[in-house]
């Protein structure tokens, strides 16, 4: 565990040193360039050549530099990524045992407590938490149905792997989305300087993130992770943006007139008043996420998806019709679940 932290921190001093190794080699390249675009500008104006702007190639080029330079950053982020991805994987599909995190040779410590067992399990957990959540009895037997529903399927080993893709989305963009949106409600300028960049994140379409996730992090799981988490980024920092800049004047003057620090008010008045938003900041999220299911499995993410391209390759009615159902029970459940404002008071 120890070597495992330090290698962890030497890995992020590397990456910082090869950022400025970058930055200082970007600003070497800008001035050639710069005085190459002044001087095929006028003579691609005036007809002179048919040379184009190398667009490509010069994308081509930054990828090449990044994967060769941050390799080894890319390498440990990949790696803490799949640790991830492989320890929710386990949690919702397999009962303690030995090979548990791996899975190849698995075998659990109690013989009863077998994984169809543990799946029964999961559902129950669900089925708890929904009620923690909402305190609807019809809230929690919908849930409860919708997975009985993909157990019956025999789809609960790919839902697993859906959410897993999901949560593990969700908790990368939340824990980088709600500091941000926090900091660009604070500073309006940050805001603006952050929006054409959020418009972009959210324009772009998603087949153009795999490319980059697929050249640093090769097939599997970790591109389509990355691929998803930078399409649905940009919903948690807007939701925060908005609920912590719509806090009443009247609030946080209050707030100070009783002598409360930029701290206190930041977790006594603004996030509390921002809740509900960032609540629906955390509903988008996982809804976008499981969105990107059928897209992440074109570059070897497990999960529903996977089917679903089996059935649009082979024109398999039968089973496209099962797997895209099935994704749309397990929306509607985690909406259900986390439709914070439907809980009566």
């Amino acid at each position: 565990m120890i070597n495992w932290i330090g290698e962890a921190i030497v890995a992020i001093f590397g990456a910082i040193l090869w950022i400025v190794q970058a930055l200082v080699d970007f600003v070497l390249w800008l001035g050639p360039a710069l005085v190459w675009f002044l001087g095929w500008l006028p003579r691609r104006l005036t007809g002179r050549t048919d040379e184009q702007l190398p667009v490509g190639d010069t994308a081509e080029r930054g990828f090449d530099y990044v994967r060769e330079g941050a390799a080894a950053f890319l390498d440990g982020f990949a790696d803490v990524t799949e640790f991830i991805i492989d320890f929710i994987l386990a949690l919702l599909t397999r009962p303690p045992g030995e090979n548990w995190l791996a899975g190849r040779g698995f075998e659990p410590t109690f013989p009863w407590w077998t994984e169809t067992t543990h799946a029964f399990l999961v559902v129950g957990l669900f089925v708890l938490l929904t009620w923690i959540l909402q305190r609807n009895w019809k809230t929690c037997l919908l849930v409860a149905i919708g997975f009985l529903f993909v157990l019956d399927q025999g789809y609960w080993e790919a839902t697993a792997e859906s959410l897993t893709l999901v949560l593990a989305a969700c908790l990368m963009c939340m824990a980088i989305g709600v500091p941000i949106g926090i900091a660009a409600a604070h500073r309006p300028r940050l805001y603006a300087w952050m929006r054409p960049v959020l418009d972009l994140m959210q324009t772009l379409p998603t087949f153009v993130y795999l490319i980059p996730a697929i050249v640093f992090f090769g097939i599997g799981m970790v591109p389509g992770l990355i691929a998803t988490v930078i399409f649905v980024l940009p919903a948690p920092i807007r939701l925060t943006y908005l609920g912590v800049s719509s806090t009443p004047p009247a609030l946080l003057e209050a707030a100070r007139a009783f002598g409360a620090t930029p701290r206190q008010t930041l977790f006594k008045a603004e996030l509390p008043y921002a809740f509900p938003q960032i609540m629906a900041g955390l509903n988008q999220t996982i809804m976008l996420s499981l969105s990107m299911v059928v897209i992440a499995a074109l570059v070897g993410a497990d999960g529903l998806g996977v089917p679903v391209i089996r059935a649009l390759n082979s024109v398999n009615t039968s089973l496209g019709f099962e797997s895209g159902f099935v994704i749309v029970v397990v929306a509607i459940m985690l909406d259900r679940m986390l439709n914070v404002g439907s809980r009566r008071k």
